[in-house]
């Protein structure tokens, strides 16, 4: 597991900086999954299909998805989710800000991901979720390493609602450093070298 400098994910010809110049990139991975240019597609798959709430390899994971959920419900933290608008802005969603080059994706209702797809690219997907804490972008990226081999990145826009919004991203900071973003990562791992050995 590799955590990027902002800066140097930041630097990359991304689309989402010109879709969402306003939000802020909170973090930036390098992803255990790499291939040629014709897989970006399976990683993407493989992350729509995955469900934070149900990682069956890290109990303190599944834990704090729990408790989230939970806290969720008595605060009424997901009463409006994907509904209220941009912090600043009367859009309540990026889809509404795309240039004509980038056509919306079609919402699949029955994905377990929490983030609703915003545009994809030969290099780039996008997702997002808002509720009433923040409005977040969720960014796969297939970045190449040189002689035809690509790595994935995963970038996070976030745009705090209120100070609500700010003292919440800023508690749970340890928690993704330190339990969700690792085991996110371990399940990238597993699955990605599961795709490999049943492609052999």
């Amino acid at each position: 597991m590799t955590r990027l400098a902002n800066a140097d994910h930041a630097a990359l010809p991304w689309r989402i900086t010109e879709v969402a110049p306003d939000f802020d990139l909170l973090d930036a991975w390098s992803l255990p999954a790499t291939g040629c240019s014709e897989d970006f597609g399976e990683l993407v798959a493989l992350w729509e299909g995955l469900d934070p709430a149900s990682d069956d390899g890290s109990w303190a994971s599944r834990w704090l998805f729990r408790l989230r959920t939970r806290l969720g419900d008595i605060f009424g933290w997901d009463a409006q989710t994907n509904t209220l608008p941009i912090p600043g802005h009367p859009e309540a969603s990026l889809r509404e800000r795309l240039p004509a080059d980038l056509p919306a994706l079609e919402i699949q209702q029955d994905s377990p991901s929490p983030f609703r797809p915003i545009f994809a690219t030969d290099r780039e997907w996008t997702g997002e979720l808002s509720n009433t804490t923040v409005h977040a972008v969720v960014q796969l990226g297939w970045v190449p390493q040189g002689d035809g081999a690509f790595r994935g990145h995963l970038g996070v826009y976030v745009k705090p609602r209120g100070r609500l919004g700010r003292v919440y991203m800023r508690l749970i900071a340890p928690f993704r450093h330190y339990v969700v973003y690792p085991a996110l990562m371990r399940r990238i791992r597993r699955s990605w070298s599961q795709r490999a050995h049943s492609d052999r």
